[in-house]
């Protein structure tokens, strides 16, 4: 790795169009594990101007069961969709949450993929599909995340806050942040490059078009710096950073009536803001029997230990999985030339910790449990475990991997 170079990362929004797509898949995901903690879900969904659609694979007691829906059970989907709309804020003529017109294309899992995914007699329960899925940690902040995408989280959860709590009276639920830093001897030492663009209220904007209020955008610009300086670090904002307040000009038509909103599409906002690679699957609207949602949480949380436990200073974990085969085919550490023992010993002493199968992984890390809505916003890592949430941020590995490197 290079000491000294530069480094960005972007966050967006909960009201963003993907991840209103992205909560909405979770909101069925949790949905359907309250009223059965093994069923199965994968569920896409679209927004678009004042749309709701969703398509998928699903299999549930109590609400979809030999390819029939039980009574109620698609109105109450129904419910928690636009439950999920209202929660963000979306009361726009071109996105309302009472008003939207919904479709639900969801339908029975195929009995193929089922028969290699479920488990009986002798055969452990097989990954739910094929691939590979990546785990990242570093020292650079408390969290073990990347800093470029630590802040860029932090600052538009203080602009959601700021919204819901209407501490101001101009911001809307669609934005956008991306943190540029730079690193010396691999550390971030400030920030040259800040931007925001969010959606705001009419005449929020300075382009000198019909409309444009230079002292209104000015209270926009000043506030959005204002939480630049108290997000990051103190002395990463310098005179020389470069600072990007709405460089389009005006932002008033946002979320899905400004672009459509796909689940899946913002992997990277997900996961490690590009320090890491990435296997290629989306978490949203999956539920845990999915490798690429369950084994990208675990190997966040094996890497995570590693460096908690002062093994590395960064490490990146790989594991790969063939559709309806219970053991992973391989398992990889990368501790980037900073570990303190040889990758072969941790990749050696990992497995007898926590067992890497689909159901394994379940059990040890809770995920059969309605859980997953709050990681569809801000990052599915770098977050506080919670009771049964975000238990893959949970850093209890770290004893029992030191005495096993010893």
């Amino acid at each position: 790795m290079r000491a000294s170079f530069l480094f960005t990362s972007e966050s967006v929004s909960e009201g963003h169009p993907d991840k209103v797509a992205d909560q909405i898949s979770d909101a069925v995901v949790d949905l359907f594990l309250s009223k059965d903690p093994y069923a199965r879900i994968a569920c896409e969904t679209l927004t678009t101007t004042q749309l709701v659609v969703l398509a998928g694979e699903i299999r549930c007691k109590g609400v979809y069961e030999n390819g029939a829906w039980a009574p109620g059970a698609q109105e109450e989907i129904e419910a928690a969709v636009r439950a999920t709309v209202k929660r963000i804020g979306y009361e726009q003529d071109g996105f309302h949450w009472e008003t939207f017109r919904f479709e639900n294309n969801l339908h029975g899992q195929s009995a193929h993929i089922a028969q290699g995914v479920d488990e009986s007699g002798n055969k452990d329960e097989g990954a739910g599909d094929q691939g590979i899925m990546f785990g990242y940690a570093t020292d650079e902040t408390p969290d073990l995340l990347p800093a470029t995408l630590y802040y860029s989280h932090r600052i538009l959860e203080k602009l959601a806050s700021d919204r819901h709590n209407k501490v101001v009276p101009f911001l809307e639920p669609d934005a956008k942040s991306q943190v540029t830093l730079q690193y010396e001897n691999e550390v971030p030492v400030r920030a040259t490059a800040l931007v925001v663009s969010t959606q705001h209220a009419p005449g929020y904007f300075d382009d000198g078009g019909e409309g444009s209020d230079a002292a209104k955008y000015q209270e926009l610009r000043d506030y959005v710096v204002g939480v630049f300086h108290e997000v990051l670090p103190e002395g990463f904002i310098t005179d020389e950073t470069k600072i990007y307040v709405n460089p389009t000009g005006r932002f008033e038509i946002g979320g899905p009536d400004g672009d459509a909103g796909l689940t899946g599409r913002k992997i990277i906002v997900d996961t490690y803001g590009g320090a890491s690679p990435h296997g290629g699957g989306a978490f949203s609207g999956k539920d845990p029997t999915k490798v690429d949602r369950s084994a990208a949480y675990v190997a966040r949380y094996m890497a995570k230990n590693v460096v908690a436990a002062g093994l590395a200073r960064r490490c990146t974990i790989q594991l790969s999985y063939a559709i309806g085969i219970a053991e992973p085919l391989s398992l990889y550490v990368d501790l980037h030339g900073t570990g303190t023992v040889p990758e072969a010993k941790i990749e050696e002493v990992l497995p007898k910790l926590v067992r890497l199968t689909p159901k394994g992984i379940r059990e040890h890390l809770k995920l059969n449990a309605p859980i997953y809505q709050k990681t569809a916003s801000y990052g599915h890592f770098g977050r506080k475990p919670e009771g049964d949430s975000f238990t893959w941020e949970k850093t209890d590995l770290v004893d029992a991997l030191k005495a096993a490197v010893a």
